[in-house]
């Protein structure tokens, strides 16, 4: 049991809160079987209770070459084709604009082939981040199941697969939405990814960040997963838990910690944008939250669609992306994967009571 649990039991509140044991029996779920934070008993999501009582109790994160915190960039890989509402809506924003390059690029690229798709766009957001010092995660889809439509099949993807992780980012598994509940699917879908990628894979988020307190943690960690990040809110954006620090989740039925690695998700841009009226708040939000826990010198992790890049009528979100990764430059971030985060986790000791 690592020492940040012993500490945490002095507090039965935040204990409860850092297990999450509500969520053991919903009194509801949303209409995708995830628990809303609108059910939930903590609602003051915007502030890391349990993180601000393990650090004022000892604990103590360090990162390398000094950095104050760290941001944990990751990209949910939806989509690789643009849907038709997607075409659509880009087509009318480029009109707009009177953009008639970006207009034949979302109307005219199946002419030149599915490679040509705007949302197959990697390198360029690897580009991006390269710029800032930083890198990534890319969790992409290996399933053929999905609620609203097929998306894409992983094996057409093998070669921008290599050059992410050629280049030192990390291919992770997003794995489908009747996985989360499934141990024989999630790990079919762990084998058919590894397969394509020729490498394994140890980071995950399930689709829809459906999540089954603590089940889906112990299925992952049974597949062969180190580390997952699908702990946050479909609905709301902050800490779920209460931690703004990476953690292994306690399981209540067993009395036992899960050996593997959660870092909670703090901002998403779906639901970010969806929960705020304008770009000026949606940056302010984000600027709290990236502030927040910085103070605390921990790490917060955003999870930016890769179809939020080079789609015209979500330019804002891609705008965004790019001043947070100005802000946290300067303010002396280590911003990088899932994977070197899990990496430097499991090197460093950082729970000290």
């Amino acid at each position: 049991m690592i020492p940040s649990a012993d500490v945490l039991r002095q507090d039965r509140e935040l204990w409860d809160l850092y297990t999450r044991k509500e969520e053991y029996t919903p009194k509801r779920l949303d209409q995708y079987e995830c628990f809303p934070y609108a059910a939930g008993t903590y609602q003051n999501i915007l502030e890391p209770a349990v993180s601000k009582f393990l650090v004022d109790n000892g604990f103590e994160s360090k990162y390398p070459s000094n950095k104050e915190f760290a941001v944990c960039l990751t990209h949910d890989v939806d989509e690789i084709y643009p849907p038709l509402n997607h075409a659509l809506l880009s087509s009318l924003t480029c009109l707009k604009k009177r953009d008639f390059s970006g207009l034949r690029e979302q109307v005219f690229w199946k002419l030149h082939g599915k490679e040509k798709s705007p949302y197959r766009n990697f390198r360029e957001i690897m580009d991006l981040e390269e710029n800032f010092g930083a890198c990534s995660s890319f969790y992409f889809l290996a399933t053929n199941s999905d609620i609203t439509r097929f998306r894409y099949n992983i094996e057409d993807l093998e070669e921008e697969l290599h050059q992410i992780n050629d280049r030192g980012w990390e291919v992770g598994l997003h794995s489908g939405y009747y996985a989360f509940n499934d141990p024989e699917e999630i790990l079919r879908e762990k084998k058919r990814l590894e397969k394509v990628l020729d490498r394994e894979v140890i980071g995950n988020r399930n689709h829809y960040l459906r999540f089954q307190v603590p089940d889906s943690w112990e299925y992952l960690k049974r597949a062969g997963f180190r580390y997952d990040t699908s702990l946050g809110f479909n609905e709301m954006v902050g800490f779920r838990n209460g931690m703004c620090h990476p953690f292994r989740p306690y399981n209540l039925h067993t009395d036992r910690e899960i050996n593997i690695l959660e870092i909670p998700l703090t901002i998403m841009d779906d639901t970010l944008f969806e929960s705020t009226t304008s770009y000026e708040e949606a940056w302010e939000l984000s600027k709290r939250l990236i502030d927040t826990v910085a103070a605390y010198r921990g790490v917060i992790c955003l999870n930016w669609h890769s179809e939020s890049f080079n789609c015209p009528f979500k330019d804002p979100r891609e705008l965004l992306y790019k001043k947070i990764l100005h802000y946290c430059s300067g303010k002396k971030a280590w911003m990088t994967s899932g994977e070197k985060i899990y990496d430097w986790w499991e090197k460093n000791e950082h729970y000290h009571s």
